[in-house]
């Protein structure tokens, strides 16, 4: 029932496994195939499948010739099993609870679960935050293991393609800086299992025609998710909202910015989420990198972040002052034209707002109101066009808005930001999308270009009293970009 692939996934010592890569690998099917085999094999295991939808849930696992239904038909007819909506029942008291969450505060439904055996199909779709918590719950006492399981359980088995919203968290987790199929313990801070992460191709299983189904595939149309889906890359973000960010066109290493330069600061507020905030300067010149990197006059240079969390997407809940105190150690000995706030955080509740408190001394860092349209359909024209617009550059090619590389939080969720699926010119805010609204909210801000200083030559050398009077009524204004 199982290709050469899924059994050294079913049979692996390792206690958290992430199955997959290339779409038609077979990752649904092992996961019910392991819940199965399992449950008959050990008396009173307690296995959760999870999938972010219910509706994908039913139609992926219980529904079809492949599902629970066709593959313990058998069973059921003797009686040894009973699917009771969304239980399934052994003989021997074992049990698989079909399971879904959609949301981040739906996890807390699990809060008292005590789960043996943990299995999530499409890891991706899901948040680290929901992944730490499900695991969270995985633990086992009383159950008493065959001598082959030994050492195995409690454990987790997930199954996923590359993109989405977990796709970053994913990949550092089971794959960056890891050879395919080595086992290694994590650390007790990440749960201390034993992970492996097992590859899938479309060649591996052989229950489907790779031909014709390469060729679904190639119609796709997204060549990143073409790639993504036939090959199993994960260095390809399927689905990404921003498919036109590159490493090699947005990132420089950092280097001393002219003083005279437009800087300007824009921030996302977060207390349980995270807080954001982007330090922004305008280049009034074209300058080079030290890597090479051109960056072309009025392009927006991202030269310094800070994302107040701790973890992905878990803000550390610090008061209005305490992180403007931050930010004023971060500013250094950089002067600002001016910084922009998400709206939100000039709303009055009873008490001075959020921008209020930290404007108050003795930190005083003041921000305006950030024009927080986000998309084409809530407004002339949006945040996101307007840094999609930045990405793709001026007609020559050319980027309009960079990233020192220091700046590994913004580098790390832009390009992992998804589409909303039910507003697909928006993002997706369920995921870690912080630094991107920062980043946004500093594309809307009207930044202008300060203009290159001019030496002013001594007036004792300029003899003629009308050109003295000319260069001190000389504007010295910028212009918008």
């Amino acid at each position: 029932m199982l290709h050469p692939k899924q059994l050294t996934a079913l049979n692996s010592p390792a206690t958290e496994i992430l199955y997959g890569g290339a779409a038609g690998g077979g990752k649904s099917h092992l996961l019910r195939i392991a819940a199965i085999v399992f449950c008959a094999a050990i008396a009173g295991l307690q296995v959760y499948l999870f999938r972010r939808i219910s509706d994908d849930l039913i139609r992926n696992h219980v529904e079809g010739p492949q599902g629970f239904h066709a593959l313990l038909a058998p069973w059921i007819a003797l009686n040894w099993v009973k699917i009771v909506e969304d239980e399934i029942r052994f003989w021997n008291g074992s049990k698989i609870y079909l399971r879904h969450c959609e949301t981040e505060k739906d996890r807390f439904k699990y809060q008292g679960a005590e789960i043996h055996l943990l299995l999530i199909d499409e890891l991706t779709h899901f948040t680290e935050v929901v992944y730490r918590f499900l695991r969270s719950r995985v633990r086992m006492a009383g159950i008493e293991l065959p001598t082959q399981y030994e050492g195995m359980f409690p454990r987790v088995i997930c199954g996923s393609n590359p993109g989405n919203i977990g796709h970053h968290w994913v990949k550092a987790t089971f794959i960056d800086s890891r050879v395919p199929l080595d086992m290694w313990r994590a650390e007790r801070s990440s749960g201390g299992m034993i992970r492996q992460f097992i590859p899938s191709r479309l060649n591996d299983n052989p229950s489907i025609d790779p031909d014709e189904y390469s060729g679904k595939l190639s119609g796709l149309g997204s060549p990143a998710l073409v790639k993504a889906m036939l090959e199993g890359d994960w260095n390809v973000i399927a689905g990404a909202f921003f498919p036109e960010f590159s490493s090699e066109k947005h990132i420089c290493e950092p280097f001393e910015l002219p003083k005279h330069l437009t800087r300007f600061r824009a921030m996302d507020w977060g207390s349980a989420s995270p807080t954001a905030v982007a330090w922004f300067a305008v280049a009034s010149d074209e300058l080079t990198s030290p890597d090479g990197v051109v960056i072309p006059r009025g392009a927006l240079i991202q030269y310094r972040e800070w994302y107040a969390a701790v973890s992905p997407n878990v803000g550390l809940k610090w008061d209005a002052e305490r992180i403007a105190e931050g930010i004023r150690v971060r500013d250094g000995a950089d002067t600002f034209q001016y910084s922009v706030l998400d709206p939100s955080a000039f709303k009055h509740d009873g008490g001075p707002s959020i921008a209020e408190r930290m404007a108050a001394p003795p930190h005083k860092v003041n921000f305006q109101p950030a024009d927080n349209t986000r998309s084409r359909g809530t407004g002339p024209i949006g945040g996101w066009d307007l840094l999609r617009s930045r990405l793709r550059g001026d007609d020559d090619g050319h980027p309009m808005i960079f990233w020192f590389n220091t700046c590994t939080e913004s580098i790390r969720t832009l390009p992992a930001l998804q589409h909303d699926e039910k507003k697909p010119e928006d993002a997706d805010t369920d995921g870690d999308d912080h630094m991107p609204d920062a980043i946004r909210y500093g594309c809307s801000s009207r930044p202008w270009i300060k203009p290159s200083p001019t030496v002013m030559p001594p007036l004792s050398t300029l003899k003629d009293v009308t050109m003295n009077r000319m260069w001190k009524t000389m504007p010295r204004g910028g212009r918008r970009v």
